[in-house]
């Protein structure tokens, strides 16, 4: 078969992992990458490029980073086949249906479960023990095209969102190198979705990451697994937003939202038992070991942060 020429939308590091894959493997030809604006970042706010625009560049493949593609003008007319992973901005219809072979998808979720902007966040939150990976047609709805190929995984117990994304990339690439040329020389068909099955996802703002203490120990270690390390989770003491960045259950009985400190160790009691805080970060201050936060916060203890809700 000769190379498949192709347009590559994708922004994240979970995108990296794909379009690396594309690039070295001998069936593709990527003739633009598009990729979200560079972005402030750090104290000091100065842009910082996508990951994918930093691999696009190596191999000099030429890079758009439009801020919108409702009104963005760029020619997909000789693009063989579009591929998605972790883009982050709409593409409309009329984009999607240029390319000769459509548009394809690599979504981290077994859909038609999961649809929308946080599948592998909302598997963790919600405790799921597998996940997986589906290459899809896109159409106009979310998430909702028909399927080319799924496969399952299962989610390791302490296993975090950066963690599991990395290894649904990997997943995604060998789906997306096996799907592609079957899909593009017909043996592959794609197979609608059961729409009644489906399930929505939301994006996520930082306000999900409040950590509501009625919660069992497992639904809030779950949301730490879903959620760090963005936006991360947060309670609140004395009118400011405390962090947990680092944590991990305790067996030991303490009163809902009740902070332990013993020998040491830093506990919050849950609706069943308690947390164990590694890591924080008072609002306005440095990150920290439980140690550091300690030798300045010695007053936390026996409060409670039930007040949160």
């Amino acid at each position: 078969m000769d190379k498949i020429p192709i347009i590559f939308f994708g922004t994240h590091d979970f995108a990296t992992t794909i379009l690396q894959g594309l690039v070295n493997s001998p069936l593709f030809d990527i003739k633009l990458v598009i990729t979200q604006p560079d972005r402030p970042a750090g104290r000091k706010k100065e842009l910082v490029s996508p990951p994918t625009k930093i691999i696009a560049e190596k191999y000099q493949i030429p890079v758009q980073q439009p801020k919108s593609l409702q009104s963005s003008v760029f020619s997909l007319q000789s693009c063989g086949l579009a591929i998605v992973a972790q883009y982050g901005l709409l593409i409309p219809q009329n984009i999607l249906n240029i390319p000769q072979h459509g548009t394809l998808n690599v979504h981290t979720s077994l859909l038609p479960k999961y649809r929308g902007a946080s599948p592998i966040q909302s598997a963790l939150i919600n405790g799921e023990e597998k996940t997986g990976v589906t290459i899809i047609k896109m159409d106009e709805g979310l998430d909702s095209g028909p399927i080319l190929l799924q496969k399952k995984i299962n989610i390791l117990p302490n296993e975090t969102y950066l963690k599991l994304d990395k290894r649904l990339a990997n997943v995604g690439l060998e789906l997306l190198l096996e799907a592609t040329p079957k899909y593009i020389s017909g043996e592959l068909q794609p197979t609608p979705q059961d729409d009644s099955q489906a399930t929505i996802c939301k994006k996520l703002t930082r306000e999900d990451g409040k950590i509501n203490w009625n919660k069992t120990t497992r639904e809030i270690y779950n949301l730490y697994r879903g959620l760090t390390p963005w936006p991360g989770i947060w309670t609140t003491w004395q009118d400011k937003r405390l962090k947990l960045l680092k944590i991990k259950p305790a067996k030991t009985n303490i009163a809902t939202g009740k902070v332990n400190i013993q020998d040491g160790i830093l506990r919050i009691g849950t609706k069943d038992a308690s947390i164990e805080t590694l890591e924080l970060q008072p609002e306005g201050k440095p990150e920290m070991d439980v140690k550091t936060f300690l030798n300045g916060y010695k007053h936390i203890n026996n409060v409670s942060l039930i007040t949160d809700h």
